[in-house]
């Protein structure tokens, strides 16, 4: 049940970015556009995005645990550091560069264009990359610290 309902919010999801056009990477691009074509939908997208989630997260604040779970798995560190700032600069300058981010690129893929197959090709090495390399080296580095 609980991939059942992993899956449908991921079609609705998907579904809601491909009505709004955010597939679109020229809907990015041009939100970006401030001194030349700006098209400001994708802050309308964004502001309903925000609406829902505290919508969601005030009714789940309410409830004892999530109804396909034991307990809900929400972050716990508030701390701002070099690694939260690089990713986030690195997810922006990849989104400007290319139009697309992780979810609507997913949702790209049944529209059958080659930037987007391209792009997810190198999201998914840039995943794996970072699985095989980043991770490991972090963990050797805290190893490092913790025992000398």
């Amino acid at each position: 049940m609980r991939l059942l309902a992993a899956s449908l919010s991921g079609f609705v999801f998907g579904a809601g970015l491909a009505v709004a056009d955010m597939t679109n990477p020229a809907k990015v691009q041009n939100f970006l556009d401030f001194l030349g074509s700006w098209d400001p939908s994708l802050a309308f997208v964004m502001g309903v995005g925000l609406a829902v989630a505290a919508v969601g997260f005030a009714v789940a604040r309410r409830r004892p645990a999530p109804l396909f779970a034991e307990t809900f798995e929400l972050p716990t560190r508030r701390d701002i550091d070099a690694e939260l700032l690089g990713g986030a600069a690195l997810f922006g300058v990849g989104w400007g560069l290319a139009g697309f981010c992780p979810g609507p690129a997913l949702a790209a893929l049944l529209q059958g264009v080659a930037a987007v197959y391209a792009f997810v090709a190198a999201m998914l090495a840039g995943i794996a990359l970072h699985r095989l390399v980043y991770l490991p080296l972090r963990e050797h580095r805290a190893n490092l610290v913790t025992h000398g």
